[in-house]
């Protein structure tokens, strides 16, 4: 397909070989931001000056250790240094002073400010979301009085993402490709070969994985055997997510920290991943577990008087061994005690079976012309805020009467975020191929919300014997 990639999607695609080529991978790199790299400086054969890339990166991504150095140079030899890097704004009420921070390099917004004519020229790329990647430009306001201390300031910013993305474009050109196709291309935006794959299943499930990235407030439990790229796929793909592993949870950090101020992680992330959630312990189990029940089934979260919404799906990722991978066994029993019990783990949309993934080998790494995963990003992104594929969705599935509603709204939720993955270019329910439709949206939600289901009523006798409800397809025999 590399002919079809290069005339639809131009210069939207980049040449990646991560079979051969360990530039990157010594750089630990995330994919959005390595294809950013390659689409500055790849030719039209994918080819790279490793001179040229490494001399660029040295100078612009900066490691957290060169932070030191680069104080010295903004502060005391009064340069100004410009580099990649994530960064949050923030307003005062009071003085309606204007500051940033520096979150990967511990810089605060007390010791920031952006100065009124700075903020006029880039406002508009640094206010659409809670933090924001991009080339900063700093220097330095020196220190004057105790009224007037010196401050780091914003010089300058250029957004990350130098491009308009046309999202029409991108759901219109899926017509040219059929939809086996279609599921390699999304494969190679996410770095992996479709050729290594033995069996359809085992895309599709990987695939799933980006159910979250692209529907809002999509909440999943994935438990897979080691090494099937689970870490990969939810830290290192978009720069929108958010990749929990390991170590101390609380409310505050999730949520909303009432000492500080500020919004937790739920707030401006696309997603909030718990990766190897067993080892995760939480402060205060029940209060925890209290607010991810009151966020996960509303999208809105109290902390003391502060009231937040927000739309970030919760993801858990575990890993389980092989003589416990079943759906009618109980597979929560090695989660944290938070999550055992049913009226929150009802609130997970559905379950991923990660053993349906192969584990990572060289056959499974993208080798060839795919899209730019920074680009895919930004187009999964985009996406969720697209609410006519739920109205889609929501005409073309009948609900049984009598149906329960976390069931009903798991199986939408799920079913639009396959529809807007593998059918972006459906605008109405006259587009839709209804055999595709049940095959690959509705049937698998009703799986993933199935083995919830199933969970649920080994955990909680309230919940045993209490079927699926039978939904069916308008126009369509199930």
């Amino acid at each position: 397909m590399d002919n079809d990639l290069r005339e639809y999607f131009d210069d939207m695609i980049v040449y990646k070989n991560l079979r051969k080529s360990n530039f990157f991978s010594a750089l630990s790199l995330p994919s959005f931001l390595r294809d950013w790299l390659l689409k500055r400086f790849a030719d039209d054969n994918g080819e790279f000056n490793i001179e040229e890339l490494s001399e660029y990166i040295k100078r612009v991504i900066p490691k957290k250790d060169d932070w030191i150095s680069i104080k010295d140079r903004i502060i005391i030899d009064q340069e100004k240094v410009k580099f990649l890097a994530k960064v949050s704004v923030d307003i005062d009420i009071k003085t309606s002073i204007v500051s940033f921070s520096l979150p990967d390099f511990g810089l605060t917004k007390k010791q920031t400010i952006i100065e009124q004519h700075v903020w006029d020229s880039c406002k508009e790329e640094l206010i659409g979301g809670k933090e924001t990647w991009g080339i900063v430009e700093l220097g330095y306001r020196p220190y004057e009085s105790n009224i007037e201390p010196g401050k780091i300031k914003l010089t300058d910013f250029q957004t990350f993402c130098p491009y308009q993305i046309d999202i029409e474009y991108y759901k219109d050109v899926r017509k040219n490709f059929t939809t086996k196709e279609w599921i390699d291309v999304l494969l190679g935006a996410i770095d992996y070969n479709a050729d290594g794959y033995e069996r359809e299943i085992e895309k599709i499930t990987m695939l799933t994985r980006l159910l979250p990235f692209i529907e809002k407030r999509l909440n999943l439990i994935e438990l897979a055997p080691k090494g099937t790229g689970k870490s990969y796929i939810f830290g290192r793909v978009s720069k929108y997510g958010w990749l929990s592993s390991g170590g101390v949870m609380s409310r505050a950090k999730m949520f909303y920290d009432q000492t500080k101020k500020e919004q937790g992680l739920v707030c401006g992330n696309d997603f909030v991943a718990l990766d190897e959630v067993q080892t995760i312990s939480f402060t205060n189990v029940d209060e925890m577990r209290a607010a991810l029940k009151g966020y996960m089934e509303t999208g809105v979260f109290t902390v003391g008087s502060y009231e937040g919404t927000a739309d970030s799906g919760v993801v858990l990722l575990g890993n389980i061994k092989e003589e416990n991978m079943s759906e009618y066994d109980n597979m929560l029993g090695e989660l944290p005690k938070i999550f055992q019990e049913s009226a929150l783990i009802d609130r997970f949309h559905g379950f991923i079976k990660g053993w349906d993934i192969p584990r990572m080998h060289d056959d499974l790494k993208v080798n060839g012309w795919a899209l730019n995963s920074e680009y895919f990003s930004e187009i999964m992104h985009l996406l969720r805020d697209d609410i006519s594929y739920r109205a889609i969705v929501d005409e073309l599935v009948i609900v049984p009467p009598k149906a329960d509603t976390r069931d009903t709204e798991a199986v939408k939720r799920i079913c639009t975020a396959y529809v807007k993955l593998l059918f972006p270019n459906i605008r109405n329910t006259s587009e839709v191929d209804l055999g595709e439709f049940k095959k690959y949206c509705l049937r698998p939600s009703i799986t993933m919300r199935s083995i919830i289901k199933n969970q649920l009523g080994i955990l909680d006798i309230e919940f045993r014997g209490k079927n699926m409800p039978r939904f069916e397809i308008k126009g369509l025999n199930i």
